[in-house]
């Protein structure tokens, strides 16, 4: 039990998360390593959401909202942290889930769908995988033609630089959520939200809300005026 007034308290509830996670099947003993990596950039940024980040985050959930094809990829821990809050953003943008793994087996994919189930999903893809990332021989290569493979934007939270990489030269909008700025999928994404997805995806699903209701042409206005790199460099020297 992890009292409230631990000063550490809201890490080591994630912590928590993942272990649970892990416990199930949904995690692989490589997300818990990843999310360590991660959580070290988390304390360079004071463990809160920045205004470069929230302004990248904005910029997103507009991209998400107009592409005629969205989808949002899942993995094991971000299934394990946020599974209501990316299901309500699925629903929210009409974007279908899939489920996407570097350490595939059909018994993970079985229990991460199962999983974002138990949460209210009613549309997950990954199962049938019957396409291909062009250029990427690992499993996250495999993809729903239905989904991903013909998706014009695609959500890819905690993603790897290679697929992030092959996404983008296939012609697709991509949106990441890595806390490291320098890293891969940070420079190559479309739009790149520097924070951590605990934080990131409630966000989203409370800007969906709000940018809803805004005419078609002030969300492209938002689209139009964003700079990855320059947000990005607002990241690296943390002008906030």
């Amino acid at each position: 039990m992890i009292p409230k007034d631990h000063p550490r308290y809201a890490s080591l509830m994630i912590r928590e998360r993942l272990v649970k996670g892990y416990e199930s099947g949904i995690v692989c003993t490589h997300g818990l390593i990843a999310h360590g990596r991660g959580e070290a950039f988390d304390y360079l940024i004071g463990e809160k959401t920045t205004e470069a980040a929230m302004h990248a985050t904005k910029v997103a959930v507009a991209t998400l909202l107009t592409a005629e094809r969205p989808v949002i990829s899942v993995n094991g821990n971000t299934a394990a942290l946020v599974p209501d809050e990316i299901v309500h953003l699925s629903e929210h943008i009409g974007a279908p889930l899939e489920v996407n793994l570097f350490h595939r087996t059909e018994e993970r994919m079985d229990k991460i769908i199962a999983h974002l189930k138990a949460h209210s999903a009613t549309n997950v893809l990954g199962k049938k995988a019957d396409a291909r990332i062009p250029g990427i021989e690992h499993e996250r290569g495999k993809v729903d033609k239905d989904g991903i493979y013909g998706a014009d934007a695609v959500l890819v939270p905690l993603e790897d630089g290679d697929r992030c990489e092959a996404l983008v030269r296939m012609g697709k909008t991509v949106i990441a959520i890595d806390l490291n700025p320098l890293s891969r999928t940070s420079r190559t994404a479309t739009i790149t939200i520097v924070d951590n997805v605990v934080r990131a995806i409630p966000n989203m699903v409370k800007l969906s809300e709000e940018l809803r209701g805004i005419k078609q042409t002030e969300i492209r206005k938002i689209i139009d005026a964003f700079d990855n790199e320059l947000n990005l460099q607002r990241m690296t020297e943390h002008d906030d």
